[in-house]
């Protein structure tokens, strides 16, 4: 009974702790190995040394995670090309029954543009940053779980903040729409020029395959240089949306807005060599501002499609 009663308890703090664990990571079999973790050390705990269940848990899932990104920044050493966090995927039709990862990047601070630059903060200043402007854990609280001071944990958060402010602001799920299927109607043209009006000037494109596949290995800025790049892409792959396209892309929610997936469920010998894609927009002044070419089958995990 005692166990049933945890179990319960537990779940009801799930979908907080996967928010937290993925914002903390950028990847999703990291969040969801962080969230199971924290239920055995649960599980392992007397009860009586634990005052606040939701904060004692968000303490815990935040240590792994650090020691989740820690490990990561080592297989960065090694890694070909761009890092991208992992998306989250799923169906442009709101699941009736949505697992927590699809209810998490219903909010803005999961778009893409965001998760990119976390990404780009030392351990520290992405921990620091999260529990702090995202949750408002108290900065001693934080400094305990970095092994620093407070004063020290603050200036983490400052300089993440900083890093952060850059990002464009999200816009309506409408006007990033409108914006996506307008780059994908120029493309279909073949035409540069029309690409690169569909792009905002300060646009860029990051590819992240780990040398599986072909995508851009260093980050392509400017939208005529992105324009012919992605006009490459599609010749090479026969990238389209019909049944007869060699590589065919269908829509899908990438990190809560309107992106790509190809190669969904092919069944042809042509296709099967060909690795899943998932393609994520980011739109600014209603032009495609950033785009992130996810080409690596092992960071594909948080796809979550029937």
């Amino acid at each position: 009974m005692v166990a049933a009663l945890l179990a319960d308890l537990f779940e009801s703090h799930r979908a907080h702790l996967l928010s937290v664990a993925y914002r903390l990571t950028g990847s999703v079999g990291d969040a969801e190995d962080a969230v199971q973790e924290s239920f055995l050390r649960l599980a392992g705990t007397h009860q009586s040394e634990i005052d606040d269940l939701r904060a004692w848990l968000t303490t815990v899932v935040s240590r792994i995670c650090l020691d989740h990104l820690r490990s990561a920044a080592t297989r960065r050493e090694t890694y070909v090309g761009q890092w991208l966090p992992e998306p989250i995927v799923t169906g442009v039709t709101p699941s009736s029954t949505p697992d927590p990862l699809e209810s998490v990047v219903r909010g803005q601070e999961y778009r893409l543009a965001a998760m990119v630059v976390l990404d780009a903060l030392t351990p520290p200043q992405r921990v620091a940053f999260v529990l702090h402007d995202g949750l408002s854990v108290p900065f001693d609280e934080i400094a305990e779980i970095l092994g620093v001071s407070a004063d020290a944990a603050r200036q983490l958060a400052v300089r993440a903040r900083k890093a952060v402010a850059g990002v464009p602001a999200p816009v309506s799920d409408d006007e990033h729409e409108a914006a996506v299927r307008r780059l994908l109607a120029a493309l279909s043209t073949g035409d540069v020029a029309a690409v690169a009006k569909a792009l905002h000037p300060d646009s860029v494109l990051i590819g992240d395959a780990n040398g599986t596949t072909s995508t851009a290995v260093n980050i392509v800025g400017g939208a005529e240089k992105i324009a012919r790049f992605m006009l490459g892409l599609v010749r090479k792959y026969g990238i389209g949306d019909t049944d007869q396209a060699a590589t065919r892309y269908e829509f899908a929610t990438v990190n809560g807005q309107l992106g790509l997936v190809m190669n969904l469920d092919s069944e042809t010998e042509e296709q099967d060599w060909h690795p899943a894609r998932v393609v994520g927009f980011t739109v600014r002044d209603g032009l495609v501002w950033g785009t992130y070419d996810h080409a690596n089958p092992a960071k594909l995990t948080g796809v979550r499609l029937a």
